[in-house]
């Protein structure tokens, strides 16, 4: 079963922030292999990001975090960036701060 990609809104415009095309490529390679067991390849998360998985990307500095939506069969990507323990960058400080905002659960395109 091969599961269909989304990317939210915000999850496209940290896409297109990624000004180093080989590191978009790896990017867009890891989400591409999504289709198949998704469920699989990441890490569950946990806290306020429980539903979300993680993935490594890049040498393992990215994470690309998304969803499931199993009755559709759809991944959805909701953010992508650099792990950076402790800075105000961080994928997952990002990802909770839009989660508390309300935005990870936006309609993805």
């Amino acid at each position: 079963m091969r599961w269909t990609i989304k990317l939210t809104q915000p999850a496209l415009r940290q896409f297109a922030a990624i000004k180093d095309t080989r590191i978009r490529e790896q990017i867009g390679r890891k989400i591409n292999a999504l289709v198949d067991n998704p469920e699989q390849q990441g890490k569950p998360l946990s806290d306020e990001l429980t539903g979300y998985y993680s993935i490594r990307a890049v040498a393992q500095r990215y994470r690309i975090l998304y969803r499931l939506e199993a009755d559709q069969i759809i991944v959805v990507v909701v953010a992508m960036g650099i792990r950076k323990n402790g800075d105000k960058k961080d994928v997952y400080a990002l990802a909770k701060k839009m989660a508390r905002l309300g935005l990870l659960d936006i309609e993805a395109d």
